[in-house]
């Protein structure tokens, strides 16, 4: 079985994100990476070549493969910078409701600019989503 390319590499964030183009998303790209370092008390590590991830938990999927995965995340994408809410949004309706202007994909959170939504209620998503995961994945 292939290696997943989403995995922790050595690469420097900081590296990474100094080489986003776009100055207004390299701009909400350190804002996120600072929120999701505070929220996490963890460092973000790059998670392939395009993932800023912070902590991680190990599952197993349904073929009995076990795996580490991070428990929050983000990548500055051309389009959208992209925010990993892991559980998905399901249990949150109440924040989205809140946040603000987005799109949302299975554990994604596409937002044209930070502007668009509020930041404390990002970073109440942010947290709750991270309680979730370290309640539901405890490290052993």
């Amino acid at each position: 079985m292939a290696q997943l390319k989403t995995r922790p590499i050595g690469a420097s964030v900081t590296k990474f994100l100094d080489t986003v183009e776009n100055e207004k998303r390299k701009a909400g790209a350190r804002t996120v990476n600072a929120m999701m370092q505070r929220v996490t008390g963890e460092k973000g590590r790059m998670w392939g070549p395009s993932i800023v991830g912070f902590g991680s938990y190990r599952y197993t999927n349904s073929a009995g493969k076990d795996f580490e995965w991070m428990l929050t995340g983000f990548s500055p994408r051309k389009a959208n910078l992209v925010l990993y809410i892991m559980p998905g949004y399901g249990l949150f309706d109440a924040l989205m409701e809140r946040l603000g202007k987005f799109k949302t994909g299975k554990s994604c959170l596409y937002i044209n600019k930070l502007e668009d939504v509020d930041m404390d209620v990002l970073e109440e998503l942010i947290a709750a989503s991270v309680a979730y995961m370290r309640k539901k994945h405890p490290k052993n």
